[in-house]
């Protein structure tokens, strides 16, 4: 059985490119081969470029700002612990204490607030602040001291925009507050 050997060497090394006459290493389009040395030398200028962007980057996270929004975080921290037990001391007194804020034509913003105790009684003697903070803006934070209208209501006005605010009410007896709120809401 005879193989025919040189036809089928003859097809293989026809497949193969051959370089033209006269070519230095460069393809028909005149630019030089991609090697292995090429792509090294890519990657390594890839990585580089990444590596020194995000040193740059770091450097700047941490030499710009620590973190530190506070001058005393222990006074801090002991506020804290005083905001607690005053809320754990509310918390036991058992007060229910609602307010409505409506806008009135002519702009401003009536609030009423009514605060019961724990059986039902009205609260009295008691100074009402109430605050309004906008959420974005601490310009526009608005105060008010509410004045007692008996039956443990308390009333006032404060010129206010619509939309999103934080409402703070605070009842004071003397120099010492009994009760917090924080809540949002919407003026229309």
């Amino acid at each position: 059985m005879a193989t025919n050997e040189p036809a089928a060497s003859a097809i293989r090394q026809s497949a193969l490119p051959r370089p033209l006459k006269g070519d230095s290493g460069t393809d028909s389009a005149g630019t030089r081969p991609l090697t292995g040395r090429t792509v090294l030398i890519c990657l390594l200028a890839f990585f580089g470029v990444i590596i020194g962007v995000n040193a740059i980057l770091i450097r700047a996270a941490v030499t710009t700002f620590g973190g530190v929004e506070t001058g005393n975080a222990y006074r801090v921290g002991l506020e804290f612990n005083r905001e607690i037990a005053a809320a754990e001391q509310q918390d036991a007194r058992h007060w229910k204490v609602s307010a409505h804020a409506e806008r009135s034509p002519d702009g401003r913003t009536v609030v009423d607030l009514r605060a019961v105790g724990e059986k039902g009684e009205p609260l009295t003697g008691l100074i009402a602040t109430v605050r309004f903070a906008h959420p974005t803006d601490a310009r526009l934070d608005r105060s008010v001291e509410l004045a007692e209208a008996g039956g443990g209501r308390f009333r006032g006005n404060v010129e206010l925009s619509g939309g999103h605010w934080n409402l703070v009410i605070d009842l004071m007896r003397g120099d010492q507050r009994v009760f917090r709120s924080r809540s949002r809401i919407v003026l229309k």
